[in-house]
């Protein structure tokens, strides 16, 4: 009884202080997480953030799943040609739509500050990301995505 109370306790434990677990709710990365789908993230990897990690912020008190798209020192700009970091064209497979610029976004091109990153949602013409918001501090991130369980109608 004993060790089933310690296991019981260590997972506990795991998963209130380096990973957590939410049912996303928000259509901004769809295809890759849908609405409905449970989201494992670990804690801890903010430090250690790169270009196409999808990571977990809040934005308005609601849960978001976003992409890292540019780090600290890289230059954003979207133009007719597309999503261009530091001067080239991003050729983003996974994407469907087209990545627009938002009238009331921030203004592009973007050199990310030290500390932060630049966040696009892959259902560009339905996320809220940095294009309006601006870069995010990566001490802001709640947690990086490790693990998507899609949503069968369980």
């Amino acid at each position: 009884m004993a060790k089933i109370a310690t296991i019981v306790l260590a997972f506990g434990l795991a998963f209130t202080f380096v990973f957590g677990v939410i049912r996303y709710q928000e259509p901004g990365m769809a295809p890759a997480v849908k609405d409905g789908d449970l989201v494992l993230f670990f804690r801890f990897a903010s430090s250690s953030l790169r270009a196409q990690d999808a990571v977990l912020i809040t934005y308005q008190g609601q849960w978001q799943v976003r992409r890292v798209i540019a780090v600290a020192g890289d230059v954003v700009d979207i133009t007719d040609a597309g999503l261009m970091i530091n001067g080239s064209v991003q050729q983003e497979p996974e994407i469907y739509q087209a990545t627009d610029r938002f009238a009331d976004g921030v203004t592009l091109p973007l050199t990310v500050p030290p500390g932060e990153v630049f966040l696009l949602g892959d259902a560009r013409n339905k996320a809220t990301d940095s294009r309006i918001y601006g870069c995010v501090r990566t001490e802001d991130i709640r947690g990086k995505v490790m693990m998507v369980i899609r949503h069968r109608s369980i």
